[in-house]
């Protein structure tokens, strides 16, 4: 198991230069639930955000769930969002970029398809956010699993101009161009003007996605994965959940002072 973030706030916190910090959302800040719609921020996380994104150059959230959504649950003005995985940014003064929007098109169909096929499937869930398409089997029995994963695979398959992604209890439908949350966090530092070698980027997430961004800072930033369990990742330090990501961000946050 890669080392507790937890025990090296000192050297994190302490290097050269300011701290640019980004973080997931769903099992980063909140805890996983079995409803999406249930993963309400607490205010004690809330708060320690908005004490962080006071003394940090920036503080980001990129997100699957959709830009709307994830900056409703958070409302922090001086936050960046970027929802859908990284593929629409919006942020204080006029930040904003959207990815494929040509895509939409092809992601209504896809869309339409997996509602048809998937209407039979007990538990099974499809959400369409903006610029992706997700089906949720988290409350599907396992009996189904296999032809739910069968049914998303077909559609894919007809829709070439898409790829697929396997999350936590989800497969999604994105745009198959050259974007995800790593090349979105490069781009925020530079839109930003925090390419300097001055400021260290943090990013801290718990999902495959979220490997993009790892590996994106790896040769610059830190990454730190959420995870009770040992897993190949490209982060340095791990938080076990978003209990010990409170705890960390809190002391990050007094650092900083």
């Amino acid at each position: 198991m890669i080392p507790s973030a937890l025990e090296f706030i000192r050297e994190i916190a302490g290097g050269h230069g300011q701290l640019a910090v980004f973080l997931d959302y769903d099992g980063t800040l909140t805890p996983i639930v079995s409803h999406p719609e249930e993963a309400v921020l607490s205010d004690s996380m809330r708060q320690t955000l908005r004490e962080l994104a006071a003394r940090a150059p920036v503080v980001a959230i990129l997100s699957g769930r959709e830009l709307d959504d994830v900056r409703r649950r958070v409302n922090i003005d001086s936050i960046v969002y970027a929802g859908s995985h990284g593929f629409d940014i919006a942020g204080p003064h006029g930040l904003r970029r959207q990815m494929a929007t040509e895509f939409l098109s092809n992601l209504d169909m896809a869309e339409k398809e997996l509602h048809e096929a998937l209407d039979g499937i007990s538990g099974a869930r499809v959400e369409r956010k903006c610029f992706s398409v997700a089906a949720h089997y988290r409350n599907v029995n396992e009996d189904d699993l296999a032809k739910m994963e069968q049914v998303v695979g077909e559609v894919a398959m007809r829709h070439r101009e898409l790829r697929r992604i396997n999350g936590k209890k989800v497969y999604e439908l994105l745009p198959d161009v050259a974007w995800d949350k790593g090349k979105a966090v490069l781009w925020l530092l530079e839109a930003l003007g925090l390419e300097r070698g001055n400021i260290r980027p943090i990013y801290i997430g718990d999902d495959r996605t979220d490997e993009d961004a790892f590996r994106a800072l790896e040769q610059r930033g830190i990454g730190i994965l959420v995870s009770e369990q040992s897993q190949p990742t490209a982060a340095r330090y791990s938080l076990k959940n978003p209990a010990e990501v409170e705890r960390f961000l809190r002391a990050l946050t007094a650092a900083l002072t």
